[in-house]
Formats: structure tokens, C-alpha cells, sequence
């Protein structure tokens, strides 16, 4: 402020012997007059016009493809030497985005010979193959859950429920045969288990068990066939989310590079929700919304994980089988 110092100078050479408040004010004077120029002298600042609403919509689109373009370049890394593998089913559509082509996809009762096999070092698994056996890791935070009505795991009957002696099973089944086991035995029900022989949905027995696809195929045909959800049957019994599949991780070897492309893909996944739930094929877009949107989730988090403990506490208790706990990791 060398306008101000100058001013303030010859003010204070001319007006020595002026009082003290008197001098204070000149200097209030000269502060303002350099203000005041400074502001002349500043440049105009000019306002961006202001974005229409179909602009704002147009930028935040742009804005989002590059982030999901950044998301699939990290993502075009190759899973090799790992071998992975997942269900083909709607619901874990999310979970494998930008993966898809590196990818087995089998049933779950494939994919878990496969880890018994060591064919695979990882898996998106039924819950119950890694319960029973002391082999496997669970990648943490990662889960195929619901809390409530699922849509693809159900009982299809045709008499009422409390006088079933036989089930027909869908043979991809791993964990709900026995989840439907241990809500059966709360019910002091305990029929026989056999498998069901094809999909021929016109000759489906009294009572079968379907899962995945088959399962929203049933749901959504023309039926004589009442449905007893599963996962809301859990949830009524429980109040607690259940967890049907979760990335089983072949114990023993350095996995760090995948279980961070595991992460990256589920994130992807959740992030393009949208994009998958209008882009797929499988049935209609309001299903697609509906079910992906709101009867799916995908996070392990404490409720989940205190929905897996009551069920393998059921599962210890109804099935006499050992159960072992499970080992997370990040």
C-alpha cells in the first residue's frame, strides 16, 4: 500500500500537532482512498452464465463415464494366474463387472467341486461350502445377501407345507437345501431330500426347491404352485439379513493382487448399477430394478455377519454336521 504510506507521510509532515484521535482519522481516510483504488485497478471478475438443467444432467454424465472409464482401464489388468469363477445367475451380475470375460461361470454345486478340486483359487460360492469346509478364506465386505424376500430362492408346493414328506431339489443347490432344512426343523418338519430331476416346469412335483434364474422363470410363469420365500421366511423367523454366496478364497496362496481386483469390481459393479439394470436382458426393467435394486445387496457388514452366525448355529444344531468358522479377510 505504498499510496497509503505516502499520503500518511505528508499528512503526518503538515499536521504535526494534531491530536491523536484527529490523526487516527486520516489514517482511516487514506486506508479507504487505497481501497478504493485498488478496486478501480482491480479486473472485473465475470460470472460463468449460469448451466440449464439438461446441461448440469449432460456434464454429470460426462463426469461419470470418465470415472467409470478410469474404473475399467484399472480393471483390464488380467486375473492371471488366477483362476475364478462365479454363478450365472442375475443376481451376481454386479459383483464380476469388468471381469466378465476372465470368468468360469458354473452352478454353485460346480464351482464348489471345482475348489475341492483346486481348479479354482477362487470362487463366488454358496456360504455353506466354505461352513463346511476348513479350507477356504471369505474376502471381507463382499457378500450376495437379502434381508427379506429374495425372488430366487424359494418353495415351490402345491399341498400345504405341513404335510410335505418329499422335496425335489434343484442339484445347483448347495446352501439353500439347507436353509430350507433348518426352517423346516424349526417347523418340526424334516421330509426327504431328493433331487429334482429337469426344469420341466408343467410336471414340477408337489414340493421342489429352485434357485437363481430358474427360480424368477417359476416365479413369473403361469402356476398352480404356491411360493414360500425363502429369504423372507429367514427374516421372519431371524430378523436378520441371510447370506447366500460369498467369495471363497483357496487358503495358502499370495492372493493380494486379486482379492484388490475382487474389490475394484464389485465397486464398478455398484457403481454402474444402473447401467447393468437397464442394459441386461434377462426380463423386464422394472423386475431388473426391483430385484437388483431392492430384494439384493452386496455388502457383509456386522448385521450379515450376525445372520451367517445364527445359521450355523441352526445348522450345527439340525444337521449334526461340523460347521466351521469362518476366516475373513481384507
Amino acid at each position: 500500500m505504498a499510496y497509503g504510506r505516502r499520503h500518511l507521510f505528508a499528512w503526518g509532515a503538515a499536521g504535526r500537532g494534531l491530536t491523536r484521535p484527529a490523526f487516527a482519522a486520516l489514517r482511516l481516510r487514506a486506508f479507504a482512498l487505497e481501497c478504493a483504488r485498488m478496486s478501480d485497478d482491480t479486473p472485473k471478475l465475470r460470472l460463468a452464465p449460469p448451466e440449464s438443467a439438461e446441461e448440469l444432467a449432460h456434464r454429470f454424465e460426462r463426469e461419470q463415464r470418465a470415472v467409470q472409464l478410469q474404473q475399467e482401464d484399472s480393471l483390464g489388468e488380467s486375473l492371471a494366474p488366477f483362476r475364478v469363477g462365479s454363478v450365472p445367475y442375475l443376481n451376481a451380475v454386479p459383483l464380476t463387472r469388468g471381469l466378465e470375460e476372465q470368468i468360469i461361470f458354473v452352478t454353485p454345486s460346480k464351482l464348489a467341486e471345482m475348489l475341492q478340486r483346486d481348479e479354482l483359487d477362487a470362487a463366488l460360492v454358496s456360504v455353506t461350502e466354505v461352513l463346511f469346509n476348513n479350507r477356504y478364506d471369505i474376502l471381507d465386505g463382499i457378500a450376495v445377501a437379502s434381508l427379506g424376500e429374495v425372488k430366487s430362492v424359494l418353495l415351490a408346493y402345491r399341498r400345504p407345507i405341513e404335510e410335505v414328506s418329499e422335496i425335489f431339489c434343484d442339484t445347483a443347490s448347495l446352501t439353500s437345501v439347507n436353509l430350507l432344512r433348518v426352517l423346516l426343523t424349526e417347523r418340526d418338519l424334516r421330509p426327504v431330500f431328493k433331487p429334482l430331476p429337469n426344469y420341466d416346469f408343467a410336471k414340477l412335483p408337489d414340493y421342489a426347491l429352485l434357485i437363481g434364474n430358474p427360480a424368477i422363470d417359476f416365479l413369473r410363469s403361469t402356476r398352480q404352485h404356491e411360493i414360500w420365500d425363502l429369504g423372507a421366511a429367514w427374516y421372519d423367523l431371524t430378523k436378520l439379513p441371510f447370506v447366500y454366496a460369498v467369495w471363497a478364497l483357496r487358503r495358502g496362496i499370495e492372493n493380494s493382487r486379486l482379492r484388490r481386483q475382487l474389490r475394484e469390481a464389485r465397486s464398478f459393479g455398484l457403481d454402474t448399477l444402473d447401467s447393468i439394470i437397464s442394459s441386461r436382458a434377462e426380463y423386464d426393467y422394472e423386475f431388473r430394478k426391483d430385484y437388483l435394486g431392492w430384494h439384493i445387496h452386496y455388502h457383509l457388514g456386522s448385521d450379515e455377519k450376525r445372520g451367517l452366525a445364527k445359521f450355523m448355529e441352526l445348522l450345527r444344531q439340525h444337521t449334526g454336521q461340523t460347521v466351521y468358522e469362518p476366516r475373513f479377510v481384507s
